[in-house]
């Protein structure tokens, strides 16, 4: 009895001494322990996911690899698989588990190693969220806290559920659903019994068990795992000896990107880091939906990519990038008698030239490198007609003749040399090439010097539809379509005609095309605009002018205007006054805008006079789908006239910068999706105004007239009609001096693009292509030439339209033709083609005109002023201007 109650009370006092270093301990530790707070919102560090407009994966931004799932969509053999390896009593203990500690306690006693854990599921993910993986007492008992705290705030599946997508289990993948992307590319339900058994073995040491790094490792661990499931009565015999006996079929996976579309993605990326700084952009779980459709955004990267293309073919082949040996040794004869029998067993290229190792064929290809169309190839044979081609991969390829008789020397931008008659004129066996597949052929190809941008918008309300940056974001990031502030030519012209417009101006008004030679005082130089080609008209109708795009009319226009009414009325259209050149030239187009704000300024012509927003993204939605933001932004509301009429509402440099920090305001602010307030874009040119300056940009991409009567002329963008065959397209060409850039912009009724064209070295030329006869006799219709069968000056119709073009052909193949609608006091009238003045005449002399009521001609013309183009002098358009 007494050793009882000694016993007892020693048993009391260590309990009480126990308790009390228990509650010091905690009382310790609890400065470093999580509020409940945390507990019960734990957020989950996801990467942030871009998608189209249509659901897309563009890109994906964070360092972790995150794909949340809920525990319904984890497959209940995974369940299973992690319960029986981890914590088979998870759904039984209270967050740690006495048996196994009891366990790992024996083994410290008698190893005096602490190499057994006893952390439960619960234990795990509390060190996951809040500690480290030391092997400290002081992290064990702060680990053993937390978990009993978070077993008091959570129930057991919802700690379950965090510790599926906590967890990290390698490659930097956090959680299951990104592992079974990371290591099989699949998602948690397509996954055999083998790869979820590897997965549930991760998590022990996810670094050294993971089988893309240890694959021998990740057997041995996967058995272990299907072992405790067939101990535990999860599977079967059978079912065990399949899996284990399973090959390795893991590999590195990326995100399962849908579209690759960097520059977009790029763009929308630094939108979100601005407005939520870069690590909660790339760790919130963001779903953001860009504006772009996944079809029109893949139409502008190809047709972009084989515009360049053209171009680079055009201009001759510049050779290959690289040599697997020297150029001496291609044509050397063979020596028998130094050929090795290690090379005869497996020889890679020629007897006489087994020195060239896979090693040095894969580190040519990887430092010549893939972007866009085109992936490097080591020619390993050359015959007649045809050269054979070995990739990285070991896969050969023959290029026939037809893939390659494009390729004249390239001499310079403006020269080519003589055309090849044999393959041998072009590539050598040891050559380093690029190769490209169109229309199911081969092709010899190159990676394009020359650059290019592309740009679409929905005019009414500035949602991008489109944006292509360069030839490819990975061999160059600077994104052209926004950054790339270029001379932009003849773009500028419907812009300096709205302006005269507004000014008491006709689109009969007769304006003298004859050659300007003015002496200026200033700079002591005549200045000497010309017309491109250098051909003068005499006087001519406003329309036909903007139609051919006569310079000097241009010129004109800016006197009869006044330069300062000029440059205020461009910044009507968004363009930044700090960019406009204060002097005559910014009529030809001096000023240098990106190719982003001049579709801006193009959409408030096709829109009827609004200046609207461009903007990229739709909507942002939190990791578990709900909407956390939609954008509302401003549109162009007819309705809306009374209070954004440009009387009410002047335009000025001050008011467009508040409208810009509207905008951006709008873009980080919430908006309340059960309001139905629409964002009227502010006018800021009259309905009737747009409404013509739209009308004569129709002219200027189409033929007019009548050939048999000599009223015949085409539009410097005539192409556009003749290859799309549609009525309702309207457009302009923009070439600056010397053909540095090349601009074509132009819209539909509800959609409204552009694209550029130039070397970002900014003194280097466009210059010009000959004729190349194997590319046109392969053209079945001379006067659709589109492409690199194109002959003459490079010009925006030629080198910028066909990128427009191609583009067009597939966002508006299934849209039906819609004309513009002619605004009130828009009135029509018989005029005479020639003086512009009434007539009663209804020849082929006359034609019907639009005016705004009350600019309308009042005076007829006489029958002796009257001129029959049929009567004069051959008036036959000069075929360089038509090809």
């Amino acid at each position: 009895m007494k050793y009882i109650k000694t016993f007892l009370l020693l048993g009391f006092i260590g309990a009480l001494l126990g308790g009390i270093a228990l509650t010091g301990i905690y009382f310790y530790i609890k400065p470093d322990l999580p509020s409940v707070a945390i507990l019960k919102d734990v957020r989950l560090q996801t990467p942030m996911r871009i998608y189209t407009h249509d659901g897309k994966l563009i890109s994906q931004y964070g360092v972790k690899r995150r794909i949340p799932v809920t525990l319904d969509q984890a497959p209940d053999l995974l369940q299973k698989a992690i319960l029986a390896t981890e914590d088979n009593r998870f759904y039984e203990h209270f967050g740690i588990d006495p048996i196994g500690i009891t366990r790992a306690f024996i083994n410290l006693v008698l190893t005096g190693e602490k190499s057994q854990g006893a952390s439960t599921l619960t234990q795990q993910l509390a060190r996951g969220f809040f500690l480290t993986r030391e092997k400290t007492y002081i992290r064990k008992i702060k680990e053993v806290f937390i978990a009993l705290h978070m077993e008091t705030e959570l129930s057991k599946d919802e700690i379950f559920e965090l510790y599926l997508n906590k967890v990290e289990l390698g490659h930097r993948s956090f959680g299951f659903g990104a592992a079974a992307q990371v290591y099989y590319g699949k998602r948690l339900d397509e996954l055999t019994l083998a790869q979820i058994a590897t997965l549930a073995g991760l998590p022990q040491a996810p670094s050294v068990l993971n089988p893309v790094s240890r694959p021998q490792r990740s057997v041995e661990r996967r058995r272990i795992v299907l072992l405790r499931m067939l101990d535990e009565g999860y599977i079967t015999r059978q079912q065990f000896d399949e899996a284990a006996s399973a090959p390795v079929t893991a590999e590195k996976h990326g995100a399962e990107i849908e579209l690759d579309a960097p520059y977009l993605a790029d763009l929308i990326y630094s939108e979100m880091v601005t407005l939520y700084g870069k690590e909660e952009a790339e760790t919130g779980g963001y779903q953001v939906y860009a504006t772009v459709s996944s079809e029109l955004q893949q139409a502008a990267q190809n047709a972009v990519k084989q515009n360049l293309h053209d171009y680079d073919e055009r201009h001759g082949f510049r050779g290959a990038v690289a040599r697997l040996w020297p150029q001496e040794q291609s044509n050397a004869e063979p020596n028998q008698e130094e050929t090795s029998t290690e090379c005869d067993s497996e020889p890679l290229y020629p007897d006489w030239l087994c020195e060239v190792t896979e090693e040095t064929l894969i580190n040519q290809l990887d430092n010549a490198g893939a972007f866009g169309f085109v992936f490097p190839v080591a020619v390993i044979s050359v015959d007649e007609q045809s050269f054979t081609t070995r990739d990285v991969t070991g896969i050969e390829r023959v290029i026939e003749w037809e893939g390659m008789d494009w390729a004249r020397p390239f001499l310079s931008d403006s020269r080519q040399g003589q055309p090849p008659s044999q393959a041998s004129d072009i590539v050598s066996a040891g050559d380093i090439v690029y190769i490209r597949e169109q229309d199911n052929q081969w092709r010899l190809a190159q990676l394009p010097e020359v650059s290019g941008a592309f740009v679409a918008l929905d005019p009414y309300d500035g949602a991008v539809q489109a944006i292509v940056g360069g030839y490819s974001f990975y061999q160059s990031q600077f994104n052209r379509a926004t950054q790339a502030k270029r001379q932009v030519g003849s773009n500028i012209k419907p812009f300096v005609y709205s302006a005269a417009l507004d000014n008491g101006y006709t689109v009969a008004s007769i304006i003298n095309d004859a050659p300007i030679n003015e002496w200026d005082e200033a700079t002591g130089v005549a200045w000497r605009p010309q017309n491109s080609p250098a051909e003068y008209d005499g006087p001519i109708r406003m329309r036909v002018a903007l139609g051919k795009s006569k310079n000097v009319v241009s010129v004109r226009l800016l006197r009869g205007v006044g330069l300062d009414n000029t440059i205020e009325h461009l910044t009507r259209f968004g363009l930044d006054k700090a960019d406009i050149h204060r002097d005559e030239t910014v009529s030809l187009g001096s000023s240098s805008h990106t190719p982003l704000e001049i579709v801006r300024g193009m959409a408030t012509i096709a829109n009827g006079g609004f200046l609207i927003e461009p903007y990229f993204i739709d909507r942002v939605l939190n990791e578990t789908g709900e909407v956390l933001w939609q954008t509302n932004p401003v549109v162009a509301c007819s309705d809306c006239d009374e209070t954004n009429s440009p009387q009410q509402q002047p335009v000025s440099e001050e008011a467009d910068i508040e409208a810009l920090l509207a905008a951006e305001l709008n873009q980080s602010l919430p908006v309340q999706t059960d309001s139905d307030e629409v964002l009227a874009a502010p006018r800021v040119i009259t309905p009737q105004n747009a409404f013509l300056v739209a009308d004569m940009m129709r002219t200027a991409v189409r033929a007019n007239g009548s050939w048999n009567k000599k009223t015949y002329w085409q539009g410097t963008g005539w192409r556009a009609r003749n290859i799309l065959q549609r009525t309702d397209l309207a457009g302009k060409t923009g070439t600056t001096n010397d053909s540095r850039d090349a601009w074509f912009s132009g819209f539909s009724r509800n959609l409204v693009a552009t694209a550029w064209v130039g070397f970002d070295d900014m003194t280097r030329q466009l210059g010009r292509a000959a004729y190349n006869n194997p590319l046109a006799k392969r053209d079945p219709d001379r006067f659709g030439w589109m492409g690199n069968a194109m002959v003459g000056t490079e010009s925006g119709a030629m080198a910028a339209q066909p990128a427009w073009i191609r583009f067009m052909q597939v966002a508006l193949e299934d849209e039906p033709e819609e004309a513009m609608s002619v605004p009130d006091d828009i009135v029509r009238v018989r005029i005479d083609r020639t003086s512009g003045k009434l007539t009663r005449r209804t020849d082929h002399t006359t034609l019907f005109e639009y005016f705004l009521r009350g600019t309308e001609p009042t005076m007829y013309v006489l029958d002796d002023e009257v001129m029959d183009p049929a009567e004069q002098e051959d008036s036959t358009p000069d075929v360089e201007e038509i090809f």
